[in-house]
């Protein structure tokens, strides 16, 4: 077959909303690469429709949606007889990829990841208790679910550097079955460039997140409590602008506008508000994965300040678009420094600017993403007789699953 015959069903956890969260971006940077090659893609979801997810139509991707622990996904998936199935965070692939894998064997199997989980929950679980978070704390149910589900596909998709280390180190998963694919943005034009505003034409400090994600709500709590009462002691005219989808009620109720502590929520033009703003700030504590709102910081020319976990596998080594602080006294002289300073606050600007033509353009990623899918469907058979973990994990995870899910669906249909 040709390479331009190619079908792609990609299971998403939830719909893209690309205006919302950064992994909504992330999705749709993918599923543009598999429409630029000219291949047929549907996308799947046994999620609920959103008011912000992306009309995916427009792309010429159809939508379905389907059923968890239906044996309805096995004709679906028959009907549609893709080469390629992509799952969207290991929970998908846990749902639906022994079926995948019974009824067509012959399909390519991705895992996308959009950020190491079981990092993140460890990382969370850590600071809960009051303390740092070591490696061992990744050895944690979801860490064998997560990683069991890493070991079970062809190919699995690591946005950051760090983790792909990490899954290789820590968990000796084979380099053959990972593959590194940061954010994929289009270079920012000269034209761009010269369009953004000035250091003296932008005012306030932003923080921008979905609520939705716990990093991003304790960044806003850390924000209100620790530093902002410090900044807004040294520039008493400034405000902060707090943006992110699905605010909840105990984020609104922070707003306060005497101490210049603004929780707009929802921004229609996350990029707008995100330009017009001097200095991004963004104190995260815990996390994984690259951040999408310190990527739009670079693209629109706003520097930043954030924390060693913010930046973590950002930059390669490249000097930070702002700052990268580790405690708290220095996360504020930063943060007033760059609003105060137009030299240094320039120079953030252009190191910004590096980091995303070196580390984040599309049109040298995308080239070595495709490629690297087309050699591992060639290659699949001899590579899937190499990985014997691989091979045990699925005939002994995948029967279990197997039985669970039909279990459930017999429950339901008798219930």
């Amino acid at each position: 077959m040709s390479d331009s015959d190619f079908k792609v069903l990609v299971i998403g956890y939830v719909w893209p909303e690309p205006d919302s969260s950064a992994a909504g971006s992330r999705m749709m940077q993918l599923l543009q690469s598999f429409i630029n090659q000219g291949w047929q893609v549907d996308f799947a979801s046994p999620a609920q429709p959103t008011e912000h997810q992306i009309d995916l139509a427009q792309l010429g991707i159809n939508s379905h949606v389907i059923r968890l622990n239906c044996s309805s996904f096995d004709q679906f998936l028959l009907d549609k007889s893709p080469n390629i199935v992509m799952f969207d965070r290991f929970m998908m692939e846990e749902q639906f990829g022994w079926r995948v894998e019974k009824h067509l064997p012959q399909a390519l199997r991705i895992l996308n990841t959009e950020d190491l989980h079981s990092l993140r929950h460890a990382r969370h679980q850590a600071f809960k208790a009051g303390r740092e978070y070591q490696p061992e704390d990744l050895h944690s149910e979801l860490s064998i679910r997560e990683v069991a589900a890493i070991f079970r596909a062809d190919l699995t998709l690591m946005i950051s550097a760090v983790e792909t280390r990490l899954l290789q180190q820590q968990f000796q998963v084979p380099t053959t079955q990972l593959y590194t694919l940061p954010f994929m943005l289009q270079p920012i034009t000269a034209t761009q460039k010269q369009q953004r505003l000035s250091f003296a034409q932008r005012s306030d400090f932003v923080s921008i997140g979905n609520f939705r994600h716990a990093p991003n709500w304790d960044a806003v709590l850390y924000l209100k409590q620790m530093f902002w009462p410090a900044i807004r002691q040294q520039l008493p005219d400034a405000s902060v602008h707090i943006y992110g989808a699905y605010p909840p009620p105990k984020a609104t109720q922070l707003h306060n506008p005497a101490q210049g502590f603004l929780v707009k929520g929802w921004a229609d033009n996350a990029r707008q508000v995100v330009g017009q703003a001097r200095v991004l700030l963004a104190p995260l504590r815990f996390g994984a994965g690259l951040k999408g709102k310190l990527v739009e910081a670079m693209q629109t020319g706003t520097p930043s300040v954030t924390t060693p976990t913010g930046a973590e596998g950002m930059h390669a080594g490249l000097p930070w678009s702002g700052a990268v602080c580790a405690d708290e006294t220095a996360f504020v002289q930063q943060a007033v420094y760059l609003y105060t300073n137009e030299d240094g606050w320039q120079q953030a600007q252009q190191q910004g600017d590096q980091i995303l033509e070196q580390l984040y353009n599309r049109a040298e990623l995308e080239p070595g993403f495709i490629a690297r899918i087309l050699q591992h469907y060639q290659q699949r058979e001899a590579l899937r007789q190499q990985h014997f973990i691989s091979q045990m994990l699925r005939h002994h995870s995948m029967k279990s699953t197997q039985y669970m899910a039909q279990w459930i669906e017999a429950k339901n249909r008798h219930g």
